[in-house]
C-alpha cells in the first residue's frame, strides 16, 4: 500500500503498511473521513513525520489522541493552530518551559517549531471523530505507533523520550533505556498537575542538558 507519509519515515515503514492490520486500519479512517467530521484534516494525519524526518528525530513527545474541537488538531500531539486558544494541558506545558527557561508564555500553540527540530510529536492514535474523543482508539493506529516507536527505540540511539502520565509510560515500555534517554512524569493536564505531578518536571532543561552533552544543538522550546 501507498502512504503518503515522508519517504524517510516510508523507507523502515513500508512494511508495516503492507500488514493486514493497516489496511483495515485505511478503509476504517476513509469510511470515518467520508461519512462524518473527523480530525486532523486528511493531509494532516502524518504531519508529525512531514514535519519531523527520520534522520532528524532528536526528542519524542507521545501523546494520546488528537483534539476533537473544530480547528484545534493539526497532527502534532498537543499542538494546535495558530490562533486557536490553548487547551488545557498545552497551556500547563507552556507554563512548566515558562517556569524551567524563563521563557516568556507564547502567544502561537503551533508546536511545528518544535517538530521541524526534530521533536517527533506523536500522538497514539492519529485520528479522531468530532466531539468523541477516544472514538478511534483500537482500530489500529496503536500498533503502528507502537512500531514507530520500537524503529526508532531499535534503529537510533540518544534519543530523548518524554513519557507524560500514564498512557505515555505504558506505551514506551519497549524503549531501550540503554540506549536513550527517558524522561518519566504526571501528564500535562489539570487533573494530574493540580496534584503535584507535573510541573517542576524541568524535562525541558533536561533534555537540551543531555542534548548539549552528547554534542547536539538545544531545542527551542
Amino acid at each position: 500500500m501507498d502512504v503518503n507519509i515522508h519517504e524517510s519515515w516510508k523507507t523502515y515503514l513500508q512494511p508495516e503498511f503492507e500488514k493486514p492490520y493497516f489496511n483495515t486500519l485505511t478503509e476504517f479512517v476513509k469510511n470515518e473521513y467520508k461519512n462524518y467530521t473527523c480530525y486532523p484534516p486528511g493531509k494532516q494525519i502524518f504531519s508529525a513525520f512531514d514535519h519531523c524526518h527520520f534522520n532528524d528525530v532528536k526528542v519524542v513527545i507521545i501523546g494520546q489522541d488528537p483534539y476533537h474541537g473544530p480547528g484545534q488538531a493539526n497532527g502534532l500531539c498537543f499542538s494546535v493552530n495558530d490562533g486557536i486558544p490553548h487547551p488545557p494541558s498545552l497551556v500547563n506545558i507552556f507554563k512548566e518551559i515558562e517556569n524551567d527557561l524563563e521563557k516568556p508564555y507564547p502567544q502561537s500553540g503551533n508546536l511545528e517549531k518544535w517538530a521541524n527540530q526534530g521533536v517527533l510529536l506523536l500522538n497514539a492514535t492519529l485520528t479522531v471523530r468530532a466531539h468523541q474523543a477516544g472514538s478511534h482508539q483500537n482500530k489500529g493506529w496503536e500498533t503502528f505507533t507502537d512500531a514507530v516507536i520500537q524503529l526508532i527505540s531499535d534503529k537510533k540511539e540518544n534519543v530523548v523520550f518524554m513519557l507524560w502520565g500514564g498512557y505515555a509510560k505504558k506505551k514506551g515500555a519497549k524503549i531501550n533505556n540503554e540506549k536513550h534517554h527517558v524522561l518519566s512524569s504526571g501528564h500535562p493536564s489539570p487533573l494530574s498537575a493540580n496534584r503535584g505531578m507535573w510541573f517542576g518536571n524541568k524535562h525541558f532543561s533536561k533534555c537540551n542538558s543531555f542534548l548539549e552533552s552528547i554534542g547536539k544543538e538545544p531545542i527551542l522550546w
